[in-house]
């Protein structure tokens, strides 16, 4: 049994890894805005399929993870994650039950409100300037969002992650 825990974690951190890595891989100048939150896609599932597993301390790390990753204020984007995942995490099972296109809809918003919240706090910390193209990364998340689930929720089937 110790076994299934330990490959089903491994999977888990796998994936978060591979989200970062995403995160992190450059696009077009013109594209760049465009680029949607591989990171709070990921973490967006693993809360609703496994929410004793992956919570808003795994968020915290993910997101400090994030923050060293991108070489930006520490402690920005994993206290974005830790607040959305809270609030995913506080109402998972009501979430769970809906169909994937209001996922992906609550999933848009509050990806949103994630870049407003990041924006937020760095503008208390330094000098940054809005830009409103970032919030396009909420559309590409509502288009990506069936398809994230459904590989993910092969990869903890195939993978037996309890």
């Amino acid at each position: 049994m110790a076994n299934v825990t330990f490959r089903g974690q491994l999977v888990i951190w796998l994936s978060f890894m591979v989200a970062l890595i995403l995160q992190a891989a450059p696009w077009p100048g013109e594209l760049a805005p465009f680029r949607p939150s591989w990171v709070l896609l990921v973490a967006f599932y693993w809360v609703l399929a496994l929410p004793h597993r992956v919570n808003v301390g795994t968020a915290l790390v993910v997101g400090l993870l994030w923050d060293l990753m991108l070489g930006s204020t520490l402690g920005v984007r994993g206290m974005t994650m830790a607040i959305l995942i809270y609030i995913v995490a506080l109402n998972f099972q009501l979430l769970r039950n809906m169909s994937y296109w209001h996922q992906a809809l609550l999933l848009s918003l509050l990806t949103l409100a994630g870049k407003l919240i990041e924006f937020w706090a760095e503008y208390l910390v330094s000098n940054v300037q809005f830009n409103p193209e970032q919030l396009w990364a909420g559309v590409l998340n509502f288009i990506l969002w069936p398809w994230v689930f459904l590989l993910l929720r092969r990869l903890r089937r195939r993978f037996a992650i309890r």
